[in-house]
């Protein structure tokens, strides 16, 4: 895989997404304060929400992509987790605070609103839905093309996740802006408001326990893991496979950690050419595992003492 390329391909996925959120969160805004509507005001706090979320993502492109050093031996892969989990905390905060506060605060409003301002509203959020979804189909495309690490990318995903969520929440604030007008009953677009706010807080912590479970260590995919296990154990020269460690370093980089016995009788010279073959076997099986670390003992003749 082209990383470099994929990530030229997920920054302009990230700066598609970023334009039309700029663009659709001024309309909204201008839009609310027009209309009075709590739902409109709510979906123009989700979009700058997405949009400083894209800041951090283009942030993290960048930065991820800075190559070992002394202080960071490893990489930076893990920075595109560090960044996609301030974006969740963005969502969380900017958006689905803001929505609660709007459809609480609505539920207390008694004054008719002006059915122009809320046609204005709605001819907003109808092109904001049409932005929003082209958005969303380019990154689906994206995530359709794109394989191994790529398609686990959580910028790509957080970008597909906002999208998603904005289509949607733009549709709940359409209904609850129609309801309010047809019914005159402000729950309806109160309503639609901590809708938001609720679908927001559930992106917000599903995007961060992924980015947390990554950050703190999270193993190898399961597949790789058995592979490497399997290809120690079919070794003529191990015995067994004692223990075996992985984690993920970032999109295309692993660790791998394995302690194993070696048969009885092996020299030290026979000992490093095993370990030596092993880990070029590794590397050209998986790719990703950049990192191989072998920890072998050498056990005693069988009968010994």
């Amino acid at each position: 895989m082209n990383r470099p390329k994929s990530d030229r391909r997920t920054r302009i996925t990230v700066l598609v997404a970023l334009g039309a959120n700029l663009v659709i969160a001024v309309a909204k805004g201008v839009g609310g304060f027009l209309s009075g509507s709590p739902a409109l005001l709510s979906e123009a706090a989700h979009s700058v929400a997405d949009s400083v979320n894209e800041v951090f993502l283009l942030a993290a492109l960048r930065r991820s992509r800075r190559p070992p050093d002394a202080r960071h031996p490893f990489g930076y892969g893990k920075e595109r987790y560090f960044w996609s989990l301030l974006a969740a905390v963005g969502i969380f905060v900017v958006g689905g605070c803001f929505s609660f506060f709007q459809g609480i605060e609505a539920l207390g409003r008694d004054e008719q609103e002006s059915p122009d301002g809320y046609t204005a509203g709605l001819i907003v959020l109808g092109v904001a839905l049409v932005a929003e979804g082209s958005s969303l189909v380019r990154a689906l495309v994206q995530l359709r093309g794109e394989k191994g690490g790529a398609a686990r990318d959580p910028a790509l995903r957080t970008v597909i996740a906002e999208d998603s969520t904005a289509v949607l929440g733009v549709v709940l604030a359409m209904a609850g802006m129609v309801l309010h007008l047809v019914t005159g009953d402000v729950v309806w677009e109160a309503s639609a408001s901590l809708g938001i706010g609720l679908l927001l807080v559930y992106v917000a912590y599903r995007l961060g326990k992924d980015a947390r479970d990554r950050l703190i260590g999270e193993s190898a995919e399961p597949g790789l893991r058995r592979g490497v296990e399997e290809l120690l154990t079919s070794q003529a020269e191990i015995d067994n496979v004692a223990a075996l460690f992985t984690m993920g370093l970032g999109l295309d980089s692993v660790l791998v950690a394995a302690r194993v016995d070696l048969a009885p009788g092996i020299d030290s010279e026979e000992i490093e050419r095993v370990a030596v073959r092993i880990k070029r076997s590794i590397a050209r099986s998986w790719p990703e595992a950049e990192h191989v670390f072998l920890d072998i003992t050498n056990a005693p003749p069988r009968g010994g003492v």
